[in-house]
């Protein structure tokens, strides 16, 4: 699998064509529906894996809620990191802050879980099944208690999308939404009923591998 420019591939936002595009609005969606919903006060987000933060700052910018939300994204590749600070500063998101890191590290989080919000996009297709049910396995250490998690899985065959609803459920995740079964780019939804775990610092939840197009990220 050859290397993938992910500042590159970015660009496909800009094609109002692009599944991408529609994905982009159902995540924003979810965002927009847990701010809808969340109690009054200060609200904790963090986004893994953030690329330029279009899907979180996005639905913030457009939230009367937005400026409630201190947010960390986490990003490695800094072209993406700058892309996301100066889309932040265009929307006057002062609680945005934009970390150029391997957001696989746990210690990245400490200051900011339990969150409010966890946002999971273009992650789970980039890397082997073990690591995306290792992933979601962090999740409680994450989430805070009544928080939602919004994530993504292509629907690759075989569909991982139905375990990957399972995994969250098994840990006391309850299902808010997930799209289609006939839309690939698939993504979800899933609010934490349960009681927050303490975060292990430290700790490497997955390895990214990226994926190819039409086959999709190695599965083991």
């Amino acid at each position: 699998m050859t290397a993938r420019d992910w500042h590159a591939w970015h660009e496909t936002y800009e094609d109002p064509r692009s599944p991408l595009v529609r994905r982009l609005g159902m995540i924003q969606g979810q965002i927009r529906a847990m701010l809808d919903e969340a109690p009054p006060g200060p609200l904790r987000a963090i986004s893994l894996c953030a690329g330029q933060g279009r899907d979180l700052i996005g639905a913030l910018a457009s939230h009367p809620r937005g400026a409630d939300v201190t947010a960390w994204l986490v990003e490695l590749d800094p072209r993406n990191t700058e892309f996301a600070r100066r889309l932040a500063a265009d929307a006057g998101l002062e609680g945005v802050q934009v970390i150029t890191a391997d957001a696989a590290l746990t210690s990245h989080y400490a200051a900011m879980v339990p969150a409010h919000l966890v946002v999971a996009c273009g992650l789970f297709g980039n890397m082997t099944d073990a690591d995306v049910k290792r992933t979601i396995g962090f999740c409680p250490q994450l989430c805070a208690a009544g928080g939602t998690v919004v994530w993504t899985r292509g629907r690759w065959a075989p569909d991982l999308l139905p375990r990957v609803c399972e995994w969250f459920e098994e840990l006391g995740f309850e299902r808010v939404w997930v799209s289609p079964p006939d839309f690939p780019p698939g993504c979800g939804a899933h609010r934490f009923a349960g009681t927050p775990v303490p975060l292990e610092e430290g700790a490497s939840m997955f390895t990214f591998r990226a994926h190819h197009p039409v086959t999709g990220p190695p599965r083991a």
